[in-house]
C-alpha cells in the first residue's frame, strides 16, 4: 500500500511534498501528516519544509494505534526518544521525573510492561530499564515521531555542496560526504546505472595506432569513458566524422536501445558498402559495451565504532562484511528507487546486515525525465529519526533539482 503525494493545503498556505514516503516490506503503510491530506509526484520536486516540529508522521492504517491510550503512546515516544539520546535502559524513575508524566513510579512501571507486552520494549537485564524492539521504532516513526526541519546551516551546507560546476560523479560523493558530515551516520548514494543514461553525444580520441578513448555523456551528465581496442584503420578525421554520425544515431536514445540501434545498423546494406559507416558502427558497439561497475558510494562507515551496540567485535565484523560486499545493500536501495519513494528499513526489516540494529533511511533522486538513484543514511537503530528523515529528503530534493539543469 502507498501514499500518492500531491499538493499540501493548511489554510491558505500550500507546498509540494517532494517525494512520496513509506516502508520497507509488508510493514510499508501509507503516511500522511497530521490534519493535512498529503499527496505528490516525486518529479515535481520542491524544498519546503516538513511543516514544523510540531508536526508527525501519522499512519493512515491506525489499527496498532488504537489499541494504545494516549498515555502509553507518549510513554514509547519518551523512551524511544530518551534512549537515542543516552543509548542506555530507560527506567519508570528516570521517566516519572519528566516533565508531563505527573504519575508515580509505579503506574510508570505499569505502562512499561504493558509496552513491553505488546512488543514495543524489551528489558535486556532483570534490574534494568527498558530499552526499544524493532517493532516500537517502527511505531514511534509510523505514528509518534515529530520532524524537524533542516536548519537554515544545514541547508545552506547541503546546498553549497551540490549546486556548483562539476561532474556527476563528484556530485553524489559530494552527497554521500554531506549526509555523513550532518547525521555522523554512514551516507550512502547509488549512482545511475550506465544503461539508463539517455545518450547526448560520443566522442573519440586516440590514444595510440590501435587504442581509441570512447567518451560517451549522458543528458544527466554520466559521463562513461572506455578504451576500445581496433583492429582497422581509422584516420582522426574518420574519428571526428564516427562521433558526429554515432551522437546523430543515438541522440536522446536511452544506452541499453543504443545497442540495439547500432545492431539493427549494422545489419543494413548501407552498413556494409560504406565503409566509414562500418567502422563508426564497430566503434559504437564497442563504446556502448560497457562493464558493470560498483554504484555503491559509501562515506562514513567508520561511524559504526563510535555507537555502543557495535562494541561487539562479531556483530562489527557482520556489518562491514554486509557493507565491503554492497550487494544485499545495493539490493535493497534499488527497491526505493523502483518504488519513487522514501523508504525506512529498521533492524530485521532489511535483510541488509546480520549484525542487526542497523536502520537504512533512504530516497530516490532524479531528473524530470526519470528516477536515476538512491541517497540515503544508514545508522545503528538508535538514530535521530526526527533530524534525519527530513535531511535525506532535503538532499535528495537539491540532488534532483541540480541534475535538471545538467
Amino acid at each position: 500500500m502507498r501514499v500518492d503525494v500531491t499538493r499540501v493545503r493548511s489554510g491558505a498556505r500550500s507546498a509540494s511534498w517532494p517525494c512520496r514516503v513509506g516502508f520497507g516490506r509488508a510493514l510499508r503503510r501509507p503516511l500522511a501528516r497530521h490534519g493535512l491530506n498529503v499527496r505528490t509526484r516525486f518529479l515535481k520536486l520542491t524544498e519546503e519544509p516538513w511543516g514544523g516540529e510540531g508536526r508527525g508522521l501519522r499512519s493512515v492504517n491506525a489499527g496498532m494505534s488504537e489499541e494504545l491510550g494516549e498515555r502509553e503512546k507518549e510513554v514509547l515516544r519518551a523512551v524511544v526518544q530518551e534512549y537515542i539520546s543516552t543509548g542506555g535502559p530507560v527506567g519508570s524513575q528516570q521517566l516519572a521525573r519528566r516533565p508531563g508524566f505527573e504519575v508515580s513510579s509505579a503506574t510508570m512501571r505499569n505502562v512499561l510492561a504493558d509496552l513491553e507486552e505488546l512488543g514495543f520494549l524489551d528489558k535486556p537485564h532483570t534490574s534494568a530499564g527498558r530499552v526499544p524492539t524493532d517493532a516500537g521504532y517502527r511505531f514511534y516513526v509510523d505514528t509518534l515521531v515529530k520532524l524537524k526541519d533542516p536548519s537554515p546551516r544545514d541547508r545552506e551546507l547541503i546546498h553549497a555542496g551540490l549546486i556548483h560546476d562539476t561532474t556527476l560523479e563528484e556530485v553524489l560523493g559530494e552527497a554521500s560526504r554531506i549526509l555523513h558530515s550532518l547525521t555522523r551516520h554512514a551516507g550512502v548514494v547509488v549512482t545511475p546505472r550506465p544503461d539508463s543514461a539517455v545518450f547526448r553525444r560520443i566522442e573519440f580520441v586516440r590514444l595510440r595506432e590501435d587504442r581509441v578513448l570512447a567518451i560517451l555523456v549522458g543528458q544527466s551528465g554520466q559521463v562513461h569513458n572506455k578504451a576500445i581496442t581496433v583492429d582497422f584503420p581509422i584516420t582522426s578525421d574518420e574519428l571526428l566524422k564516427a562521433s558526429n554520425y554515432l551522437s546523430e544515431l543515438l541522440h536522446e536514445v536511452p544506452l541499453e536501445e543504443a545497442r540495439e540501434r547500432i545492431r539493427v545498423e549494422m545489419d543494413q546494406e548501407q552498413a556494409l558498402y560504406n565503409a566509414l559507416t562500418s567502422k563508426a558502427l564497430k566503434l559504437g558497439a564497442a563504446a556502448t559495451d560497457l562493464p558493470t561497475t560498483d554504484r555503491v558510494l559509501i562515506q562514513g562507515t567508520g561511524s559504526f565504532l563510535e555507537q555502543p551496540e557495535f562494541a561487539d567485535v562479531e556483530r562489527m565484523r557482520a556489518l562491514f562484511k554486509a557493507l565491503d560486499e554492497k550487494s544485499k545493500l545495493l539490493t535493497l536501495l534499488d527497491r526505493v528507487q523502483r518504488a519513487n519513494e522514501m523508504q525506512i528499513f529498521i533492524g530485521a526489516e532489511s535483510d541488509f546486515s546480520a549484525a542487526g540494529d542497523v536502520s537504512v533511511i533512504a530516497s530516490p533522486y532524479g531528473n524530470q525525465e526519470q528516477v536515476l538513484g538512491t541517497v540515503g543514511v544508514i545508522g545503528p537503530t538508535r538514530m535521530d529519526y526526527r533530524r534525519v528523515i527530513p535531511l535525506v529528503n532535503f538532499t535528495a530534493q537539491v540532488l534532483s533539482r541540480v541534475l535538471d539543469k545538467v
